[in-house]
């Protein structure tokens, strides 16, 4: 596993442990690697709820309930999807706290309008409101899948009120 990732699922655990928080994702570009790596540290089982691969998106409107209409009229990678996902899975369980990720890692898929490398994201805390972002990772369609996930954990330490040091190795760009 990268060490930026590592040193990031820990710091998640530490913080979400810390404050009795459970987590839940839903990934679709990243095809679980983030469950995969908070999952790998020991006693996850005690701040990881669950995690949802919804690659397809059947499998978005069927496990999270994302809207047929937000899927036909922006696309599976939109803020409006993003968002819908990090809601539904957190409707369907007990978690503190969701994320979501969905984006084209390619090497095929994108468009003038949504280039490979476009991943947005959505997390929130139950008593909250949802925050948003979208970037653009370079790279191959390993090294997007990994900017993703580490971003999605900053965000996530952020929203927990962790410091999170700067990430030296993530050149996310967002968009304006």
């Amino acid at each position: 596993m990268d060490r930026d990732i590592a040193e990031r699922s820990l710091l998640l655990a530490q913080t979400l442990s810390a404050r009795g928080w459970r987590l839940i994702t839903a990934e679709s570009c990243t095809g679980g690697l983030l469950s995969g790596a908070v999952t790998g540290i020991p006693g996850s089982s005690l701040w990881f709820d669950r995690g949802f691969v919804t690659y397809s998106n059947e499998s978005k409107m069927e496990l999270l309930g994302v809207n047929p209409e937000t899927l036909a009229r922006y696309g599976a990678v939109s803020e409006e999807t993003a968002r819908e996902m990090a809601n539904g899975a957190l409707a369907l369980s007990r978690a503190d706290v969701s994320v979501a990720i969905t984006g084209i890692a390619g090497p095929d898929g994108g468009s003038a309008a949504k280039p490979i490398g476009t991943v947005w994201l959505a997390w929130r805390h139950r008593q909250g409101d949802i925050q948003t972002e979208t970037c653009r990772f370079p790279g191959n369609r390993e090294t997007i899948r990994q900017h993703a996930v580490k971003t999605a954990l900053e965000r996530l330490i952020a929203l927990a009120g962790a410091d999170m040091p700067p990430c030296g190795g993530n050149p996310a760009k967002p968009l304006e």
